[in-house]
C-alpha cells in the first residue's frame, strides 16, 4: 500500500529512492514544537496569489510584502516565501512533489512549511501512509474545539483515512448559477432571482428555459465544462478505490457525456467555446456575449467573473442552481519537517479558525468562508450586499446550498481524472473522435498520468 501511495504522490517525477525524503524519515508525527527554534524563512506552495491576498488582509503579524509579491515579511523579521507555480496540467503538484521528495535533506530556509492543495487533490496529500502532512493536532491545534464551527464536509475532506485532520480551509465553495440580469429581463420579463430561480430549479426546467433562451438567441451557457461539476459531485463510489489500481468512471459521468452532447446538438452550449479556462471562455463572459449564465462558487464570481467582465456593476446576479454542488476549495497544509511549525499553527487558525477574520475575507473578497455562523449572519447582513451584483447578498444564496452539500467520494487522483475525462470527450463533442475513441483516449491518458492505474472500467 505505501509504494502505491507514494508512487500517487510523485507519480510526475522519478520515483527512486523515495523513501529517503517523504514520510516517516522527515520527522513524521512530531512536528517540533517543544522545542525546536523557529526558522527565519517560511516557503509557502501555492498556484496562486489568492491565499497570499487573504493572509495580508487578516493576519495580524504582516509587516509589509516586496512590489513583486514574492516575499512577505511578519513583525518578527521571519519572510514568508511565496512558491508559485501554475496548477494547470499538473505542473504544481510537480514542482511541490519534487520539494516534498527533497524535504528531509533540505536546508531549513529551504524546507516546504505551508503548502496548499485543491479538493480535487487534496485526499493526495492528506493520504496518512504518504505522511507529508502533518496532523492538526501535532501543531497544537484540536479540529473538534478549535475548529468546531467549520462546515463538517471541508473537515472530511482534509482528513486522512484514518479521520485524522491534516488540513484546514478558509473557504467552503457551494456553487450558485450566475447570470445576466438583462438577458432575464428579455427573455423572461424579470431578473429577480427568485422567479429565474424557479426557471433553473432542477434539470428538466432548466431544459425548457434552454429552449426559451435559444429562441431568443442566447445560450443557456458557454461550454459543456460549464456542467461538468454538478454530475462529478454527483459520483457516489471514488475514482479509485483505497489499494485499488483500478479505475472506474461512474455513470454520473458517462450521465455528462450524454447531457452535454445533447445540449450541445440542441444549440444550448456555444459550440466556439471549447472547455473552460480559454480565452473564448473569458471572452463568453464579456458584455457583447450572447451566454446566459455561468455555474460558478464564491471564488469563481471573485477570480474569474468579474475581471471578464467589461461592463458596469450590477449587470449579474445570482440564484439557486438546478442541483446543489461544490466546486474547489484550497485547503492549508503544515508539511511534514517543517521548522517552523509555531508560525504555521498561527496562520492556520488566524486564516481558518478566527470568525471575525473570515468574515473580513467574506466583505473584502466576496469569498463564502468556514464558519457556519458567520456565514448564516452574513446572510442576513445587508453589509454583506455585492457591488459587483448590484447591491444582492450573495450569502442568501451560498448559505442554504453549503449546509446541504454532500462530498463526493475522493481519492489521489482526482485532478487527472476531471481534466482528462474532459479532455478527452471534449474532442468528441467537437467531431474531432467518435465516441469509442473518446474512451480510448482517455485511457491512454489516464495511464500516463499515473503509470500505475492497471485498468479503466466503464459502467455497464
Amino acid at each position: 500500500m505505501r509504494k502505491k501511495v507514494v508512487a500517487v504522490l510523485l507519480s510526475t517525477v522519478t520515483v527512486i529512492g523515495l523513501f529517503a525524503g517523504c514520510g516517516g524519515s522527515s520527522g513524521s508525527g512530531n512536528s517540533g514544537t517543544e522545542s525546536a527554534e523557529e526558522g527565519k524563512v517560511i516557503n509557502i506552495y501555492s498556484w496562486n496569489d489568492e491565499f497570499r491576498t487573504r493572509l495580508e488582509a487578516i493576519y495580524p503579524e504582516v509587516e509589509s510584502t516586496s512590489d513583486d509579491g514574492t516575499v512577505t515579511t511578519l513583525k518578527d523579521g521571519t519572510e514568508i516565501h511565496w512558491v508559485i507555480n501554475p496548477n494547470q496540467d499538473g505542473v504544481y503538484q510537480q514542482k511541490l512533489d519534487e520539494a516534498l521528495l527533497n524535504q528531509a535533506d533540505a536546508a531549513a530556509d529551504d524546507k516546504v512549511d505551508i503548502f496548499l492543495s485543491e479538493t480535487d487533490y487534496v485526499y493526495k496529500y492528506t493520504d496518512a501512509d504518504a505522511d507529508v502532512a502533518v496532523p492538526l493536532e501535532d501543531l497544537g491545534i484540536d479540529p473538534d474545539t478549535d475548529l468546531a464551527d467549520q462546515y463538517e464536509f471541508t473537515k472530511v475532506t482534509a482528513s486522512d483515512q484514518n479521520g485524522v485532520q491534516r488540513g484546514s480551509t478558509w473557504q467552503c465553495c457551494p456553487g450558485l448559477l450566475v447570470y445576466r440580469r438583462d438577458i432575464a429581463k428579455d427573455v423572461f420579463g424579470t431578473d429577480d432571482p427568485e422567479a429565474v430561480g424557479e426557471k433553473v430549479k432542477d434539470w428538466d426546467t432548466l431544459a425548457a428555459t434552454a429552449e426559451e433562451l435559444k429562441a431568443k438567441g442566447y445560450y443557456t451557457f458557454a461550454s459543456y465544462a460549464d456542467t461538468f461539476r454538478l454530475y462529478g459531485n454527483s459520483i457516489d463510489e471514488p475514482w479509485v478505490a483505497d489499494g485499488e489500481t483500478v479505475l472506474n468512471v461512474n455513470q454520473a459521468i458517462m450521465n455528462w457525456v450524454d447531457d452535454s452532447k445533447e445540449w450541445l446538438d440542441a444549440g444550448y452550449f456555444d459550440k466556439t467555446v471549447k472547455g473552460q479556462w480559454n480565452d473564448d471562455w473569458n471572452k463568453s463572459m464579456a458584455s457583447t456575449s450572447k451566454v446566459f449564465a455561468f455555474l460558478l462558487p464564491a471564488w469563481g464570481i471573485d477570480f474569474t467573473l468579474n475581471p471578464n467582465w467589461d461592463g458596469e456593476d450590477g449587470a449579474w446576479a445570482v440564484t439557486n442552481p438546478p442541483q446543489e454542488y461544490n466546486w474547489g476549495g484550497s485547503y492549508i497544509h503544515a508539511a511534514t519537517g517543517t521548522d517552523n511549525p509555531e508560525h504555521v499553527k498561527d496562520i492556520i487558525l488566524s486564516l481558518t479558525a478566527d470568525k471575525e477574520n473570515l468574515l473580513k475575507i467574506s466583505k473584502d473578497y466576496l469569498d463564502f468562508t468556514n464558519t457556519v455562523s458567520g456565514m448564516q449572519e452574513a446572510a442576513q447582513n445587508p453589509e454583506f450586499a455585492s457591488d459587483f451584483l448590484g447591491g444582492q447578498n450573495p450569502y442568501e444564496y451560498f448559505a442554504p446550498v453549503a449546509e446541504n452539500i454532500k462530498i463526493a467520494p475522493l481519492s489521489a487522483y482526482d485532478q487527472g481524472c476531471v481534466e482528462l475525462i474532459q479532455n478527452s470527450f471534449g474532442d468528441y463533442f467537437q467531431g474531432n473522435v467518435d465516441y469509442d475513441k473518446a474512451k480510448t483516449n482517455f485511457e491512454t491518458a489516464i495511464v500516463e498520468r499515473y503509470p500505475d492505474i492497471t485498468e479503466v472500467k466503464w459502467p455497464e
